[in-house]
């Protein structure tokens, strides 16, 4: 734990208040993005998947 040798200003707080409101929106939209483009995403790789086992299912089977 940090401890001051003196208070913070209002200014410093405000400016510390801000960064941190700042960061949690920063954080907040990039998880809101991360879900609203899942959807291509998992079809990609649920593509990818059964190209894959076809693949695999045309070698074995010969």
């Amino acid at each position: 734990m940090v401890l001051w040798s003196y208070p913070p200003t209002r200014k410093q707080l405000a400016v510390t208040v801000g960064f941190l409101i700042t960061g949690a929106s920063l954080f907040w939209y990039g998880a809101h993005l991360s879900m609203a483009n899942i959807a291509p995403q998992q079809a990609r790789a649920k593509a990818r998947k059964d190209y894959i086992k076809d693949r695999l299912r045309k070698m074995l089977d010969d």
